[in-house]
């Protein structure tokens, strides 16, 4: 069965953007250590990176080997589509979940407006690989007991406020380390796998 893996970037305060959307403050090291924690994530997750800045990276051409589809909120669709971009991963499946997106953005992109844990679980019945959960915050917390894997790059920097990496109802849900990998920078990736 398919898995729904939420690969996300967290502060040390546990948040994945700024209370307006900001996700750019994220330290990642000099250049040197940004480029070895660069290229290990797209050796091992090229997916993730959004399809204009592939080419760029050196991905242009490369398969996708965990997952074929993405899911995202609102917050995480926002910023491509505020650069005019309305299909962010076009080499992925792409589902969006919101109330006030337009359902036709794009051909490419399925926009869910309700009852995103039915979604995952008709996706988990499907073959093929797994499924990213992109974020945000609220959607992760709906979707929190179907979520498989976590997959946390941790930064070194504390952001005050923002939007949280989970957002809902108390739900305590454990999880255990697989995997924990860090770097000069300081940024440590933990893979947790649910207990």
């Amino acid at each position: 069965m398919r898995k729904l893996v939420y690969y996300v970037a967290v502060s040390i305060d546990g948040y994945i953007s700024g209370p307006a959307g900001e996700y750019d403050f994220y330290p990642a090291g000099d250049e040197k250590q940004t480029t070895a924690y660069m290229a290990w994530t797209n050796a091992r997750f090229p997916e993730t990176v959004p399809t204009a800045m592939r080419a760029a990276h050196g991905l242009a051409d490369t398969a996708n080997p965990r997952f074929d589809t993405v899911l995202m909120g609102r917050g995480s669709y926002r910023p491509g589509l505020d650069a005019g971009i309305t299909s962010p991963y076009a080499h992925l499946r792409q589902y969006v979940v919101s109330s006030t997106i337009a359902p036709d953005i794009d051909p490419a992109v399925t926009v869910v407006r309700e009852n995103p844990l039915a979604l995952v679980r008709d996706l988990k019945r499907e073959e093929g690989q797994d499924i990213w959960l992109c974020g945000g915050g609220l959607l992760a917390g709906t979707l929190l007991p179907e979520i498989d894997e976590l997959i946390v790059k941790s930064y070194p920097v504390v952001a005050g406020s923002g939007t949280s990496v989970f957002d809902g109802d108390f739900d305590p849900t454990v999880f255990e380390v697989a995997d924990r990998t860090s770097f000069a920078g300081g940024v440590l990736i933990t893979h947790f796998v649910r207990r």
